[in-house]
């Protein structure tokens, strides 16, 4: 049987930056490995960021978002088909920042599914700086990805406080509580930031197991979810992009703004990814990329944003 490991954790918690050194840990093993990219969107940007580890080793694979639950999830199960085919030691799938983790136990007990792969781990990154304030339906996402969980990996916690860790680790529990979960972390906290995780940190990982665990249910439809906005082929220099995604955040005409993600070209055709939230930037040079946006949040208004990135 394949063993399936499933990366969860919420919008900008770093799930994609944990894959790479993940994936190149299995690797190193000797395993073969499948990295099935699940997201709802139309367009999916992490794929981009793993094309790094694409070789004999390893391949990507990619659900087409764009489509209602229904159909994503019937998706969903064809790729696990394929994937089953192909002989792979492990596969680890990364669904979007805004997933039901009971669709992962549930397909996964359907045959022949059931009969093809056993669960491995589930493992949920957070960034180890939680914003402390966050939605009804941001906070019930935070509760489900972590109920489940084998191990919860502090992304960042090399630049957080062990007093912005603790506060995590308490708004974690706090939101287990509100969605009536009698489950509360600790042994499972791995106080370490993906890119200062070593093999013994890794090995740990590899044999978290995961917990099945019962809680409130929300019911996630198009009226509580999240919206998106996709913004491409503009005509804007990079420094009239950062403005214009500074001015998005501050703007609440514009909705509630959680996070931008994509990539811009310089003028000499080099390319930089972006990450951003209302607290912080992040922007590093990028191999290759497209010309994309993505605006992340709740109530968007899209003529507003576009505004200001076109």
């Amino acid at each position: 049987m394949v063993t399936i490991d499933l990366i969860t954790g919420f919008l900008g918690s770093g799930k994609t930056t944990f894959i790479k050194r993940y994936a190149k840990y299995l690797m190193d093993q000797g395993m073969n490995i499948g990295i099935l990219e699940n997201d709802f969107g139309a367009v999916n940007v992490d794929m981009l960021l793993l094309q790094e580890l694409m070789g004999d080793k390893c391949e990507l694979e990619m659900i087409a978002g764009g489509c209602d639950r229904e159909t994503h999830r019937r998706r969903f199960r064809t790729k696990l088909i394929a994937m089953g085919m192909c002989g792979y030691d492990r596969v680890l799938v990364e669904p979007s920042g805004v997933y039901d983790v009971d669709e992962f136990f549930d397909v996964l007990r359907d045959e022949p599914l059931d009969r093809w792969y056993k669960i491995g781990n589930v493992i949920t990154v957070v960034n180890a700086k939680l914003e402390p304030e966050l939605s009804e339906m941001s906070e019930y996402l935070l509760a489900s990805e972590a109920a489940h969980a084998g191990a919860v990996v502090l992304s960042r916690a090399e630049e957080a406080t062990e007093e912005e860790m603790q506060a995590t680790i308490m708004h974690l529990n706090r939101a287990l509580e509100k969605v009536h979960c009698g489950r509360r972390l600790d042994q499972e906290i791995i106080r370490k930031g993906s890119l200062s995780l070593m093999n013994a940190d890794f090995a740990k990982i590899q044999q978290c197991g995961y917990v099945q665990e019962n809680y409130q249910k929300m019911d996630l439809t198009e009226e509580n979810s999240f919206d998106t906005v996709y913004v491409m082929e503009r005509k804007m220099t990079v420094e009239e992009i950062l403005a214009g995604m500074n001015k998005i955040f501050a703007d609440p005409s514009c909705g509630e703004v959680f996070r931008i993600k994509g990539f811009m070209q310089e003028e000499n055709g080099s390319w930089i990814e972006v990450n951003a939230t209302r607290h912080e930037l992040q922007k590093q040079p990028i191999k290759e990329g497209q010309e994309i946006l993505i605006v992340i949040g709740e109530r968007l208004q899209e003529e507003k944003i576009r505004q200001y990135l076109n």
